[in-house]
């Protein structure tokens, strides 16, 4: 599935993690309103990304201490997708509440040359969308040394407002992870680290969310939440080697 090559936006996000029987009344009380993604099999797709940190997990306390800027680089493509096929190299950069993303479109195997082969012939030699991008991608990835540190992939289910394009909604079913086979072309496979009959609902606006979608959130009883995926992950698969005393994101599968 090819997905639009948007390179750089800024938009605002709320999270919440709702369950299962709250996302099937949000979705049947939004639909009026919204219309499936058109890339997937009716707004359905699975993401796999492949996430970036440093030996000492810099990224992850970013996140983890709610640092007024902070930001990740992940690799990401859509379904299934091999060698030849397209993926997404992106910066995602939050002050706030506010997001900012930078990414590239190039061929898979052209992102595993630039992380595993020597690159001494300079980053001009590699086929990607936006070179400006790609520098910004490499001066991150040398200043924090990162390195690859896990798989993490998703069903995601999008629908955009057929009044308003820059209103998004997306629900993320079966969150999954893996820190071991770090190639996102061998599937999306891994350990559930959200209880499987949670769900993490974004709602994507530039400015402000609609009063409708507002009621309907309250209506339903769907509170915020920060879901932090990389986080929960990081702690599903590494949780014995972070300083004692953390206290975890989310829930795991098995409970809450």
């Amino acid at each position: 599935m090819k997905k639009l090559a948007i390179e750089v936006f800024r938009r605002k996000e709320q999270k919440y993690l709702i369950t299962a029987e709250q996302y099937f009344l949000l979705v049947e009380q939004i639909l009026p309103y919204m219309r499936p993604d058109r890339y997937g099999d009716n707004g359905r797709y699975t993401v796999t990304s492949l996430y970036f940190d440093s030996n000492d997990h810099k990224i992850y306390f970013e996140t983890k201490n709610k640092l007024k800027f902070r930001q990740k680089l992940r690799l990401r493509i859509y379904d299934d997708t091999d060698l030849n096929g397209t993926a997404f190299f992106e910066v995602k950069q939050k002050h706030k509440k506010v997001v900012n993303k930078r990414r590239m479109l190039l061929p898979l195997k052209e992102a595993y040359r630039y992380l595993y082969e020597n690159q001494e012939n300079g980053l001009n030699s590699y086929e990607t969308s936006n070179p400006q991008v790609f520098r910004e991608i490499d001066y991150f990835l040398h200043l924090y040394e990162l390195r690859p540190e896990m798989v993490v992939s998703y069903d995601r289910h999008a629908l955009h407002c057929i009044e308003d394009p820059d209103l998004r909604i997306t629900f993320d079913l079966n969150l999954r992870c893996r820190n071991e086979d770090l190639f996102v072309e061998h599937g999306s496979g891994g350990a559930n680290f959200i209880d499987p009959n949670l769900v993490v609902l974004e709602v994507k606006v530039n400015d402000s969310v609609p009063l409708w979608l507002t009621r309907i959130l309250q209506t339903l009883h769907c509170e915020q939440k920060s879901a932090s995926k990389y986080c929960t992950s990081m702690e599903l698969l590494n949780g014995e080697k972070l300083p004692n005393g953390i206290e975890k994101e989310l829930v795991f599968a098995g409970g809450r």
